[in-house]
């Protein structure tokens, strides 16, 4: 199977300052998470903003694609019977 994201919910954990989103391999729910730190390398921003979350979205809402394209090379790279997957900077 292929890993393919047709769910756009996406949600932010404002404890560890990340995005989580999910993608599916067949029937298998993947989550994976991508910390504000990685997504500062698609868009500069301070991680001291007033309203970090929402720039933060915004950001993942922008790179979508990217990101998607990052997670299956993450996923691909990494345990299949793994059920969650953290994109670091360097994955970018």
């Amino acid at each position: 199977m292929t890993l393919n994201f047709p769910n756009e919910s996406r949600n932010f954990d404002s404890r560890k300052n990340r995005v989580q989103f999910w993608g599916y391999d067949g029937a298998l729910e993947v989550s994976f998470f991508v910390g504000a730190d990685a997504l500062q390398k698609l868009d500069r921003f301070s991680l001291e903003a007033t309203d970090i979350e929402t720039r933060v979205l915004s950001v993942f809402d922008a790179a979508r694609a990217r990101i998607h394209r990052v997670a299956e090379k993450v996923y691909g790279r990494g345990n299949r019977g793994d059920y969650v997957h953290c994109l670091a900077p360097t994955d970018f």
